[in-house]
């Protein structure tokens, strides 16, 4: 009973706006620059309707479920961005497609994120333009000159980069994804680079010691809000709700990129990634541009209203929404 007459008092007058201001969040998560997916990206099982963005929700996580939609409320998040470049001192190198997901718990104006089992982001790999000739060569070293030579042969040359997680987003700021220019979130991300030469363990950046992407939206991005119900249907004053944010280019220039490791057997050729691409690379020598990302944050329209059981509910119609 107490929750409930609380419900009505300012708490609950935060949650009952978290459907919308959650959104103000998301413009930014994108941003995580394509990380880790496989080349068979695989996604969770289809869901119905307006659920369909949501497919791997971390319903199911004991936070999640805690969620009593007063003090905190459970939201889903999803993002998504075709395209766009990462540049690393005088090196470019193109993003492919994005698909992060991530639960969310907060008050309206806090909030902590929690990953789905498995990696919350996940991109399609992308092969460097102009592979091992363009990161390495051409070089003075004799060492290097030989690899050069060798990378000349195109099976040997082939690069293929993937940026992946290197630990869990924090510092979530919603008015931030609102505007324009302010940081949104910290994605902390490493850079796996696949090469026959420079083996399968070759990474820019590690899970100790990451490089720290804060994205910010490059222009505004158009808000959307859609009603339906809790099996995914439209319904304009159904329970559920997703605010959507599109079209906006997200982007950052801060971060510093460390050194490679593990490049070459025992990391023998750790010396010549640094050399040929300049690592360490400091603060305002890199860069990232997103293009048009899409950000879609669901659950319920008012939280509150559904309390104190508002996450186990998520949950329920969540597996309820799989086709």
């Amino acid at each position: 009973m107490r929750r409930t007459t609380r419900s009505g008092g300012r708490s609950g007058g935060r949650i009952r706006a978290l459907a919308a201001t959650a959104a103000l969040v998301a413009a930014g998560v994108t941003a995580a620059a394509s990380p880790a997916l496989a080349e068979d990206e695989v996604h969770g099982d289809a869901l119905a309707g307006h659920w369909a963005p949501f497919d791997r929700c971390p319903v199911d996580d004991p936070a999640m479920l805690a969620a009593d939609g007063v003090e905190s409320a459970a939201l889903c998040l999803a993002s998504s961005s075709e395209s766009g470049t990462m540049t690393i001192g005088e090196k470019v190198v193109p993003t492919a497609g994005t698909d992060l997901q991530l639960g969310l718990l907060g008050d309206g104006v806090n909030y902590t994120s929690v990953a789905p089992e498995g990696a919350g982001i996940q991109a399609e790999p992308v092969t460097v333009p102009g592979g091992l000739l363009n990161l390495m060569c051409p070089s003075e070293i004799p060492v290097l000159t030989a690899l050069c030579e060798k990378a000349a042969d195109s099976r040997l040359n082939r690069v293929v980069a993937t940026v992946e997680p290197a630990g869990t987003p924090t510092d979530f700021s919603l008015t931030a994804g609102l505007g324009v220019g302010q940081p949104i979130v910290t994605l902390p991300v490493k850079i796996r680079l696949d090469n026959l030469l420079l083996g399968g363990n070759c990474y820019i950046g590690s899970d100790s010691d990451p490089i720290l992407l804060q994205p910010r939206n490059l222009s505004q991005p158009a808000l959307t809000l859609t009603r339906y119900a809790p099996d995914g249907t439209a319904e304009p004053t159904g329970a559920m709700s997703n605010v959507a944010l599109a079209g906006a280019d997200q982007g950052d220039d801060t971060f510093a990129v460390p050194e490679a490791d593990g490049c070459g057997l025992f990391g023998a050729l750790d010396w010549a990634v640094n050399a040929q691409l300049g690592l360490p690379s400091p603060e305002g020598a890199n860069s990232l541009v997103l293009d048009a990302a899409d950000t879609t944050t669901g659950g319920f329209y008012t939280p509150a209203a559904f309390a104190p059981d508002q996450g186990r509910l998520l949950a329920e119609h969540w597996h309820a929404a799989h086709q």
